[in-house]
């Protein structure tokens, strides 16, 4: 509807108040801080980087804690939790919860700790049973497995990566250690992959020993115990016994706090809050005593805004209507166009001085949503979802809320085209009455018959009928170039650029419209032969206004050139009006699939097995259709807003108003002005 008047407002406070005055900005969001470098020698910027960076620590850190929550207590969580948007709190509660910061950070830093000695802890239980799998093969063995040794003779501990027996090894080593008679061996353990032996032998051979059985694949073992293996298993199942309890105490100090989850949740926000206002700082100057801030805001916010800081804080405030593309842009519709704000700022915000166009696509978007969805069961299911979810769910996000607000209105729009196309979930009343009541359905007007004429029995009427609603949708964007270019005196730049085209595309138009070619798609319907003339010379004076006038070159050949290459354009228009087919497409998609799914449900007849089929048939399939036609009216209303009705007239570029304000996950607290 409108682009808002903005203001520069400019703020002086006392120093003592910058970090209040900051929060109170914060939360009333109305106020585009830009950065301020007075060059002079009294002011001065002041370096918050390290507090900013403390504040997002204690951000990480209250999210590190919430995580360790979460793993041992599942918080029930709402199918429509995304729906609720954040709790709202007020200034009173809000400083009266931050009051506890040091307190929660403390217990933050503990419910941490606590994790953390419960993962030290399970490792030290995976380490020892890692010791006792090393110390099975070795359980036979009564005595240490740690070297042994007399003033004549030694024990050697180790296994080679084979099951051998004991004759096979003295005969192995015969070969290669000549006293093997000053040697005993044991086996103490043995299977496929390895043999554990035990080995005495006199002190005088035991480097020849050790050379021999390293060639033989000899190894040490990889633990070793200063008990037997069997005490040692003993005393380490002991150990991840107490481990295991040390464990389950951390756990149930941890689950002892479940109930602290908001806690932690409040003060993410509230250090994320901080860390955004100490951020901020930097774009302030200081001088000894005052501190000075500048930036934009909505002029009707401006005097409100002035009032509080002053009755706070005593600050004096500036304020300037200001002008200009580096501006940012805020726009303003009624309730019954501003749900379709976000698809224009998607594509890109107006620039200042140009027309805002929000309130006229509203009106074509429902249009077009509606006839592509085009049933009435499906609008009123859509339209109460939206009408409920809004109702039910008052903290729902703005933006959320805006885009649900936007499907309201297009569920209206798909329960009056279903009315007027006799779609009420399809065929379902029809299918009913004949397959389970054995009756003709009654003639109901919308629901049983429609009330204008159905897709499925005239698509050609339909597809002319979206021709010409294209037809209508590029002239109004002709239109409001025009309208752009007189509000900046350019009158003759209206015609040139967009009466010229209306005149060649409705000449051709009626000079089609007069030929036999249409009348058939037309149902007979045929101007008489004199409109062909007339069309003829509507589109003859177009084409020449845009033959000389297109280009604003003055050189007249360049100017012809270029005129006639504009001309070569007319193609454009022709594959503008045929895209305009895809409302006849989706419309026909959704009305047949809906029919399709009638039919296979009611394939098993009218007994209770064929009830029961019919409506799960029912549920489910109108369920499927409605998401994937919803989707596909979306993206294809969106592509003729964006490609057909924008490209004749929008420029965009605009700079978005992007205010400091609170950007929290879980509590939102506000300052109303």
């Amino acid at each position: 509807m409108a682009i808002l008047q903005m203001q520069r407002i400019n703020i002086f406070a006392l120093q003592k108040h910058s970090k209040a005055l900051l929060e109170t900005l914060q939360r009333a969001g109305v106020v585009e801080i830009e950065p301020l470098a007075l060059s002079d020698s009294v002011f001065y910027k002041e370096d918050s980087s390290s507090l900013c960076s403390g504040y997002l620590r204690n951000a990480a850190l209250m999210r590190n804690a919430q995580e360790v929550l979460e793993s041992y207590i599942k918080y029930k969580k709402s199918l429509f939790q995304s729906l609720k948007g954040r709790i709202p709190i007020s200034q009173e509660e809000y400083e009266r919860c931050a009051a506890k910061a040091n307190e929660v950070v403390k217990f933050a830093y503990e419910l941490i700790n606590n994790q953390k000695r419960i993962i030290e802890t399970k490792a030290k239980i995976v380490a020892a049973e890692n010791k006792i799998e090393s110390l099975i093969p070795w359980e036979a063995l009564d005595v240490p497995m740690t070297p042994q040794s007399t003033k004549t003779s030694r024990t050697v501990l180790g296994s080679f990566a084979e099951a051998i027996d004991l004759e096979t090894l003295r005969l192995r080593l015969a070969d290669i250690l000549p006293d093997i008679e000053l040697c005993d061996f044991e086996i103490i353990s043995k299977d496929d992959k390895q043999t554990c032996v035990f080995v005495i032998c006199r002190n005088e051979c035991y480097d020849e020993l050790m050379s021999a059985l390293r060639k033989l694949g000899f190894s040490l073992p990889a633990v070793s115990c200063k008990t037997s293996p069997k005490e040692a298993i003993k005393d380490l199942k002991a150990d991840i016994a107490s481990y295991e309890k040390l464990i389950k105490a951390y756990e149930e100090e941890i689950i002892s706090h479940k109930d602290k989850i908001s806690m932690l949740r409040f003060f993410e926000d509230y250090y994320t809050m901080k860390a955004d206002t100490y951020a901020q700082l930097e774009n302030l100057s200081y001088s000894p005593h005052t501190v000075v801030l500048t930036g934009y805001i909505p002029k009707d916010k401006s005097e409100k805004l002035s009032k509080l800081l002053f009755e706070r804080y005593d600050a004096q405030v500036e304020c300037e209507d200001v002008e200009g593309d580096d501006v940012p842009v805020v726009i303003k519709n009624n309730k019954f166009s501003e749900p379709v704000e976000g698809v224009l700022l998607s594509y890109s915000p107006p620039k200042r001085g140009e027309l805002d166009p929000t309130a006229i696509m509203a009106i074509f978007y429902y249009i077009f949503f509606g006839l592509m969805f085009s049933d009435a069961g499906y609008g009123l299911v859509m339209s109460l979802a939206c009408f409920i979810a809004v109702k039910a769910f008052k903290n729902m996000e703005k933006g959320l809320k805006r885009s649900i607000k936007m499907f309201f209105w297009c569920g209206v729009s798909t329960f009056i085209w279903g009315l007027l196309f006799g779609s009420f979930f399809g065929d379902a009343v029809n299918v009913i009455f004949e397959t389970f009541v054995g009756k003709e359905p009654p003639n109901i007007p919308g629901i049983t018959t429609p009330i204008w004429f159905s897709p499925t029995l005239q698509p050609t009427t339909l597809l002319m009928f979206s021709f010409a609603l294209g037809l209508v949708h590029l002239y109004t964007g002709l239109i409001l170039q025009a309208v752009n270019y007189i509000r900046d005196k350019h009158f003759f730049y209206a015609i040139f650029d967009d009466l010229s085209w209306i005149l060649l595309v409705s000449g051709g138009v009626i000079a089609l419209l007069s030929t036999d070619m249409l009348s058939g798609m037309m149902n007979g319907f045929k101007l008489s032969s004199e409109w062909m003339t007339v069309g003829g010379i509507m589109a003859a004076i177009g084409a020449v206004i845009i033959l000389i006038f297109s280009d604003r070159n003055r050189n007249p050949i360049k100017r012809f050139i270029k005129g006639a290459y504009n001309l070569y354009g007319a193609t454009s228009y022709l594959s503008d009006i045929l895209s305009y087919s895809r409302l006849l497409a989706l419309g026909l998609a959704t009305g047949v699939v809906a029919q399709v799914f009638n039919q296979l449900g009611s394939m098993f007849g009218s007994g209770a097995v064929g009830i029961i089929v019919f409506i799960l048939v029912f549920i489910i399939g109108h369920a499927l259709n409605i998401g994937i036609n919803a989707l596909g009216a979306y993206v294809h209303t969106n592509r003729l807003q964006f490609v057909e009705f924008f490209g004749k007239f929008y420029e965009g570029g605009g700079k978005e108003f992007t205010p400091y304000e609170v950007k929290t996950k879980y509590y939102n607290i506000k300052e109303d002005i």
